[in-house]
């Protein structure tokens, strides 16, 4: 990846620490951020279809793996000290009380919606997802119309943050799915789409 940054010019990555801090005083009010392995990530702005397919993938993950789960929208993880990404959907065990003194620092399951940000959901957050050891990724990919199904997790030299997942199955309707820690549940491709 391409750095736009001359090459003279100073510049200062952020800790997950720092960052939660300065959210915590408000610095960043009305601003829509995230911290991807040290940088304050602008996120994009959200379309109808997009707010929509995520409250979608929201309610049928909340149905597919019930009790002592609890599905987060657009809430941080703290991956590691450089990153607190803010996946469109995350499946993390326990319930909301859980999460009242720190983000979750793990999930079984990550769902990315993806239209204008598909380049940036594949590689980087894919990349930062892997990174953290977590299991499962899936990227509601919107332009396209399928779901992609990112599972384990490796490092490889030249993926973003050196790591990448192993497998990606990529399903379109009437494919089912089934998520690696709610072996029993069975997900129509199509609920999950427009």
């Amino acid at each position: 990846m391409a750095s736009v940054v001359e090459p003279d010019l100073k510049t200062r990555r952020w800790r997950r620490m720092e960052y939660e801090r300065l959210v915590d005083l408000g610095i960043f009010v009305g601003e829509r951020l995230e911290l991807l392995d040290g940088l304050l990530v602008v996120r994009e702005p959200q379309g109808s279809p997009h707010a929509a397919i995520v409250t979608q993938v929201g309610q049928v993950l909340a149905s597919a793996f019930g009790a002592g789960w609890h599905v987060r929208l657009h809430a941080p993880l703290a991956l590691d000290e450089d990153s607190e990404p803010e996946p469109d959907v995350a499946v993390v065990a326990g319930t909301p009380r859980d999460y009242i003194n720190a983000h979750p620092s793990t999930a079984a399951l990550v769902v990315e919606v993806a239209d204008s940000s598909l380049r940036l959901d594949r590689r980087l957050k894919g990349g930062l997802y892997a990174r953290a050891g977590l299991p499962e990724y899936w990227v509601v990919n919107l332009v396209d119309g399928l779901l992609e199904v990112h599972r384990a997790p490796q490092p490889v030299a030249d993926a973003a943050y050196g790591w990448a997942y192993r497998s990606v199955d990529i399903l379109r309707p009437p494919a089912t799915v089934t998520p690696l820690a709610a072996p029993g549940a069975r997900i129509p491709v199509a609920a999950l789409l427009p």
